[in-house]
Order: C-alpha cells, then structure tokens, then sequence
C-alpha cells in the first residue's frame, strides 16, 4: 500500500489514460490490480504455464515493482534516490545497477531531444505549483525561473553503469524519475512475466502498457487512446497492437488559469516556462516501455512541429493530437499508420 505522498510524487507526470476497450472476459486466466509509484497497475496474462500458481505470481510481481518503487521514488527518504538527492557531494555515489541504467536511458534521451526530456527539471515544476508545493494562482517572477533554471540541467548530471555510479556536477542537483520510471517498472514486470514461462501478456501502470502474444479474445491486444479533452472519459482512437510498448502524454488534465491563459504542467526545461503551443496529446510506440515513456514527454515539449519532424526523420511511430480551432487533428508519423490499419475508431 501506498501513501498520499508517495501518490503525489509519481502522479506528478502521469499526464494520460489508456485503457482496454472493454473489461477482461472470463476466459483470462491471470489478472492482478493494485497501486505502485503512487498510480494503479494491471497485469493480465491470457494462460499460465502447467506449474505457474497464480498466487506465487502475484507475490513476484508485487517483489519487482516495489523494488523499483523502493529505489526510484523521491518520496520516501530511504530510496537510493532520494539518498543521492540529499547529498551534495559532487563525487561518484554508488547506486543500485537499476537506477544507473534509467539514469542512463533518461539521459541519452535528453541529448536526442536537446533537452526537451529532463530529469532534473524537478525546481521548476514545484516552482510552478505541480510538485508537491502548494498550487499556485499565479506565475512565478522571472527572477524565480531564473534562479530555478539554474539548478537543472541534463549535462550536470553523470552516470556510470560499470560500477553502478551517478555523479552530480552541482551540490544542489535533484533528480526526478516521474517521465521514466513508470516504463521501466512495466518492463520489469513484464520480463518477470517472461522469466515464468508466460508469453501472452498485457502490463500497464499508470497508462504506460506493454504487450505480448495474444489477447484472451485471441489476436492482437485492443487498447484505446483517450480523448483529450479535459473532465471527459471518452475513446479517441483504438489500436490493435502486439510485441510493443506503448505510452501517451497529454495537456489536458493539470493545469492553471489566470487571467484567461493557461499555464500547464508540461514545463519546457530549455526556457523554463509551461510549454504554450497546441499539441495536446502524443502516443509513443517502441520497444520498451521505458523508451515510450521518457519520449512521450520529450515530444510533448517539443511540440507539433518541431516533435513530429524529428518522429518523421527518425522512422519512430508517433501519433500527435493538435488542438485546432475548430477541434482536434490527428497527425500519425508515416510508421504509425500501419498500427492505425489494424485498429478501429
């Protein structure tokens, strides 16, 4: 079980909602629900192996995800994390094999996005009132992002995987894993899952999924993209998907208003400010949950044109929702079409 605060802590970027498009059918033979990371989780497996007890699954899928919990949450005062945030040692600190290894991918991420990703934007984001610091009704002076924008920053961070090690270039540096650790929880359970001899399988926590084989209704998985639009719980588009990872970001549900301006929670770590152009929603489809889910946030920052461009160039299957006057528009990168074939709308 966990508490409000630990909700806090990895709800702060859980920026979407994907969910199956009916509920399960009877003829699932494993299916496990519960909270982690301060967000929901839901495992389900179409059949167990002969020998697999489903009560010594569950046992094992609760171990690895609150072992990434226990490591990666910036809440409770224990985790490795939280331990490296509190010293201000600019020497190398030893730390677990797996969070050197999502330091690393959020890290090669930042580089290919210029920045849009950023784990250590966590000053800015409680200076602009979607941390765990009370909510603000109105912007932070100029001279507070200033000073805030100088504590974060992708390149005053290191890490190092052989020994596990990370290393900070300022004493005050904080890191925040909310864009990433999700994916990487999911990826755990998921080859936890394949460790047990179980190859048709669906995990999701907190939106970011990732899938194997077959559905209990045989074929492929059907997962549903969420409208994005605030206060309202509707279907935008389904997709039939197998062997993939999958995660969406949106702009829709956190967010401030003053003066008739929103400002949102998607803070553009390169300025400082909320991001202000009208993508509203992106759909990441790669090869682990991890990759989707620090893309995602990167391609939200980036922006519809900037963000489908770089998608375009490099072959990646994106699909970008943009607020238009008069509604919204699709615009899937040319690999995402071919998953738009397999699916319904």
């Amino acid at each position: 079980m966990v508490g409000h605060r630990l909700r806090g802590a990895f709800g702060l970027l859980v920026l979407f909602l994907l969910t199956a498009c009916q509920p399960a059918p009877p003829q699932v033979r494993f299916a496990h629900r519960g909270l982690v990371m301060g967000t929901t989780f839901s495992i389900k497996a179409t059949r167990l192996p002969d020998g697999v007890d489903a009560g010594a699954l569950r046992r094992g899928l609760d171990r690895v995800l609150t072992e990434v919990d226990a490591t990666m949450s910036t809440y409770r005062q224990d985790s490795p994390l939280s331990r490296f945030n509190r010293s201000a040692s600019t020497d190398w600190q030893p730390v677990p094999p797996a969070l050197a290894q999502v330091v690393a991918e959020a890290l090669r991420v930042s580089r290919w996005s210029d920045g849009a990703f950023d784990i250590t934007v966590g000053p800015l984001v409680n200076l602009w009132g979607f941390g765990p610091d009370p909510r603000r009704q109105e912007p932070p002076s100029a001279q507070a992002v200033a000073a805030a924008k100088a504590r974060i920053g992708h390149d005053k961070l290191e890490v190092r995987l052989d020994p596990p090690a990370l290393r900070k270039r300022i004493p005050d540096l904080y890191v925040d894993l909310s864009g990433i650790a999700k994916g990487f929880a999911v990826d755990q359970a998921a080859g936890y899952l394949e460790s047990q001899g179980i190859s048709d399988y669906m995990v999701e926590i907190g939106g970011e999924v990732r899938l194997k084989g077959q559905s209990p209704r045989g074929g492929p998985w059907r997962i549903a993209i969420e409208k994005p639009v605030p206060k309202v719980r509707e279907i935008e588009k389904v997709l039939s998907l197998t062997d993939i990872a999958l995660a969406t970001s949106g702009d829709y549900r956190n967010y401030f208003e003053v003066g008739g301006r929103r400002f949102s929670h998607t803070i553009d770590p390169r300025t400082g400010y909320p991001i202000a152009h009208r993508l509203v929603s992106v759909t990441v489809l790669r090869h682990t949950t991890m990759e989707a889910d620090a893309l995602a946030t990167a391609f939200m920052v980036l922006g519809p044109e900037a963000g489908f461009a770089k998608a375009e160039a490099e072959n990646m299957a994106v699909l970008f929702i943009v607020k238009e006057d008069d509604g919204f528009v699709e615009r899937p990168t040319s690999a995402f079409r071919q998953f738009i074939k397999g699916g319904a709308s």
